[in-house]
Formats: structure tokens, sequence, C-alpha cells
């Protein structure tokens, strides 16, 4: 799966997979507690905390458990477990002192070395060094451009085109430094985008017509620095991007790389990495907030190290094994198929092997969904992927049920716990589920206009919500926030109330559940905002004037004012 592909739903629930989405049905997006499940999933995974003890149960010392994970290299799960290589050399850098430059620089030369690029930068993060790298090119090298970043008047270059196949949440690190963004549709529209106020192109890797040599071929004689985000992308040495004419590529060292999590690799041209570093910590200017730490570019360094002498087939062999390994376990549980499926040849992005295991939810009476669930609040905790489908052959088939382990993240020893554990799951006897319980009555009426006041951690808002519709217990709107108005759906429960609204921009998604009690003419509750947690709401309805009066139209124009 493709980075993109991963952020097309930005409200994934951490962990299991599980998607609330604006399409799904109103009664499946809504038939949960007043409380958001997975925010009391994560409560519930932390108790009370003591003194930190070091040692393997350091995490459960404070109160959180570990995670096993078959999900991927996802930041919110602290993405994958850094290699004995890159602890090691932490371990060491962290105990002598270093002027950082120097550091930079012979890191850098060396990252060259192996890598076979010009040069090499460490950041603190892929988007640390992409929003770096941006910086360093608008200011080229100047220090008095590049201290009033993001103030760009009198700037010459301040826009950076991207194509919108490549617009995602990580671009913020590119709009931060306040450029002017310029998406474009197709490749004649990045001809025509391309002025002397381009400052550069960002774009993820694609098929055609957006590959990284159809962009560069046209970025190159323009003389526009092209940056290309691989972050979730296997290292290619010689790196392919470069070689179809990228002037950066950039990843991150946190996840397949296996370096540190907060480490970011940056590689390609001398003078654009150059720039990038002069723009970052040490030094004080726009990126001084993304400070890397020694200890970080020697690990990512060390990473890079043993990515080049790593046996990567051998490395496949043994995930596809432990994957294997499952699958014996839960082979002959009634009605589930088991499909391992190995990365294609060249595959780049999460390129791992994957065993899915399928089943008919009404013959075991559970869901992948609610398989997910368990393993992830459950000790020993493990996190999968999950999914539902219809049968393939017509839509009115029998529905199948799914949960994904991927291997590339797991240790040995995992794939036993994680058999034993799906396993007890599967088999263990359970009654079909009881039918749906249908939703009470309808409290009251509610269509019309509320006057909404939000509670956020440090600020309030007012929002209005529009009931357009009420159709039984469904309902129907629009939500007007600060900055944009979009569709509202939802459902009454008797007094219960829940909508749920999804705010889409170029680069950004924002989904937001109200979920609260109707008292009279008062709505109270909470807005599960789910990556950005939570927050309070209170909807009053809105009143209008009772006086009634016709209304005249003036029989000429004004004769006073």
């Amino acid at each position: 799966m493709k980075r993109r592909e991963l952020l097309k739903d930005l409200s994934m629930i951490p962990l299991a997979g599980g998607v609330l989405s604006a399409a799904a049905s109103t009664s499946a997006a809504f038939a949960e507690s007043s409380k958001p499940k997975w925010f009391q999933q994560a409560a519930a995974a932390v108790s009370a905390p003591g003194p930190l003890k070091p040692g393997p149960q350091i995490y459960q010392s404070i109160g959180v458990e570990p995670i096993i994970n078959c999900r991927g290299t996802f930041t919110i799960i602290g993405a994958s477990i850094e290699l004995p290589e890159v602890r090691q050399a932490m371990e060491y850098a962290c105990q002598y002192n270093v002027q950082i430059d120097e550091l930079a620089f012979g890191v850098g030369q060396r990252l060259s070395e192996i890598v076979g690029s010009e040069w090499g930068m460490v950041s603190s993060g892929c988007a640390a060094g992409m929003n770096e790298v941006t910086a360093g090119i608008i200011a080229g090298g100047n220090p008095e451009k590049l201290i009033r970043i993001p103030n760009l008047e009198g700037f010459e270059k301040t826009e950076v085109i991207i194509p919108r196949s490549s617009r995602n949440v990580y671009d913020h690190a590119i709009r931060n430094v306040g450029v002017k963004i310029i998406t474009v549709e197709t490749i004649e529209e990045l001809k025509k985008a391309i002025t002397p106020r381009t400052a550069m192109i960002y774009m993820m890797p694609g098929d055609e017509p957006w590959t990284v040599k159809a962009v560069a071929d046209i970025a190159k004689p323009a003389g526009v620095p092209l940056l290309v985000d691989a972050a979730a992308e296997r290292l290619t040495i010689p790196n392919i991007h470069l070689q179809a004419g990228a002037s950066v590529v950039a990843y991150s060292g946190g996840k397949v790389i296996r370096g540190p999590q907060c480490a970011g690799l940056m590689l390609g041209s001398k003078d654009v990495l150059m720039s990038a570093w002069q723009a970052s910590a040490p030094h004080h200017g726009p990126c001084r907030n993304n400070k890397v730490g020694r200890e970080e570019m020697i690990g990512m360094l060390a990473a890079v190290e043993a990515w080049a002498t790593r046996d990567h087939k051998a490395e496949m062999r043994t995930w596809v094994s432990w994957l294997e390994n499952i699958s014996k376990k839960l082979n002959g549980i009634p009605s589930a198929k088991l499909e391992i499926k190995e990365p294609a040849e060249g595959a780049l992005d999460n390129a791992t092997p994957t065993l899915t295991v399928t089943w008919d939810p009404t013959k075991l009476n559970i869901t992948g969904q609610e398989v997910a669930d368990e393993l992830q609040t459950t000790k020993p905790r493990v996190a999968v992927g999950t999914g539902f489908r219809r049968g393939q052959a017509a839509q009115s088939g029998p529905p199948t049920t799914s949960i994904t382990v991927a291997a590339y993240m797991m240790g040995p020893g995992n794939d036993k716990i994680v058999a034993e554990r799906i396993y007890e799951i599967l088999t263990r006897k359970r009654s079909a589920p009881k039918a749906e319980a249908t939703m009470k009555a309808p409290a009251a009426e509610i269509a019309g206009r509320w006057d909404v006041s939000i509670e956020f951690y440090t600020s309030a808002s007012k929002h209005t919500f529009i009931i357009e519709r009420q159709d039984g217990n469904y309902l129907y709107g629009t939500h007007k926030g600060e900055f944009a108005t979009r569709e509202l759906f939802g459902n009454i429960d008797g007094d219960e109330v829940r909508f749920q609204s999804r705010y889409s921009v170029p680069g950004d998604n924002l989904t937001m559940t109200f979920h609260g009690k109707l008292s009279g003419d008062t709505i109270t509750g909470e807005i599960d905002m789910v990556e950005y947690v939570n927050a309070k709401f209170t909807a009053k309805k809105a009143t209008f004037p009772s006086n009634r009066q016709r209304i005249n139209i003036p029989a000429g124009r004004p004769l006073s004012t």
C-alpha cells in the first residue's frame, strides 16, 4: 500500500485500524456509547502509574502496556523498533560531546559514500527534514532571508507546486515556511504553473503520469528543485528517485529503515542540503525547533550502514515464516480462510508480507473489528488491521470479515503469542449476537437552527447546526464552523443526540462526532475529534421574534436618507 493511499482516510482509529467514516451508515457510525469506544479503550489501557523502573517492564512501571506491532510503522504506536546496531551506536554517541556542524558534515559525507548520493543530512524526522529543505531553498543560503521566514515579503521565490495526488497532511511541513501552495491537476498544468516565483516542487512518488522522472524532466530545465517524499519506502541503493532526477529524497528514519523514530534521512543535492542544514538547529532561525541530537544523527547513520549490508531476502523469508507459523495454528477454524501475500518484486512502500484471516461472522459470531478490539485492549496487546466486505461475486453474497497481520515490525517469538491470541478468540464459544436494538422514539422534533458553543482545551469557538430535515430518528443538515460549512448527519435516540461532520480540504481532513443529551432546547455533550482527542459542546436552539408584520414595497425612490 502506498503512503498516500494510507492518507485517503485520516480518521483511522489507532491500533485496530477501524474507520469512523462520514460515508458509513448513520446507525453504524453512532451505535456506540456516549463516549467514543477508542477513547474508552485508551483510558482503560493506562493504570495507576508508579515510579519509573528501567528494564523490560519500563512501560508497565508507569502504567502503560506495550503493544506487539502487527499493524505497521504508524507513529501513533511507536513506528519501528530500532535495530540493535542503532541502539548500540546511540548508546556510545550519548557519552561524548561533539561539535554538531562537524558531526553533520561527517555524517553527510559518509551517507553520500554509502548511498551514492551527492550529500546526506539527518533531521529530526521526515517532516522536519522537508520543512528544513523548503526553508533552505526559500532562503537560498542567505541568512538575512532565513531569519525573516515565514515573512516572505520581498523574497523572489515564494511558491511551491504540489500535484493534487500528492497533497497530504504532511505537506504542513512545506506550508509552515509561509509559501503559497499551487495545486495542479495535470502535467500540462504543472508546466504552466512554473514561474519566476516557483521555489520548489514537492511530490510523492506515483504512477503515470505523475512519476518522479516525468516531473523532474519538467523541473530540471526550469531550474526548479524537486523534493520527493518517500517516507515509508524502502531505501534503494543507488537511489531510484535521485536517478530519476529528484533534487532531494526524504525518508523516515523510524519506519522501514529501523533507525531512530525521531530521525529523518535526506539525500541528494549538497547545495540544497547544506542550505537546509543552515536552516535547522543548532542554528537559530525558522527550524530551530526541529532539533536533532547527536545520538539520532549517529543512530540514523548506523541504520543506513546496516541497511546497506543486511540480507533483505533472508529477512523477508523470516517474516513469511512467522506468518506461516500463525497460519498453521489457525488452520481448521470453521469458515476461516488464510492467505499470505508477499510484496511484489521491487515494491517500496510499506513492503511487508501479510497474513489475512477471513471468515463468515455469522458462523463465528464475531467480526474482525471485534477481534481487533479485544487484541488491542487485553494483555498481551496486539495491533492488527481489519476489514469487512460482502461476497466478491455479488453485493448480495454472504458477508465476510477479516483481520490482517503485517510481519515486518514483529519481533522473534511474537508469532507464537499472536497465533495463540487469535486462535483463542476465534475458537471461543459464543452465542449469536442479539439483534441490534431499535432506536427509541425521538424525544422531540429538533429541526431548525442551533447555536453551538465549543470548549477546546484553551479556547472557545462558536459554530452553528442547521438541522434541515428530521426523518424519524435520522437527522440531516449542515454544520457551520469558524472557517467552513460542511454536511452534517446524525440521529436522535430518545434524548440522546449524535451528529457527525467532516471538513476536507487538500492535505487535511477533520472529522467531528458530537454526542450529547437533549434537555428542552439544549443539547450538552462531548466531541470526538479522532487524533485531536475531544472537546465539550453546548447547543441551544435558536429562537426568532414572534411579532408579525407585513413587509411593504416602497412606492418610489427615497426622498430622504
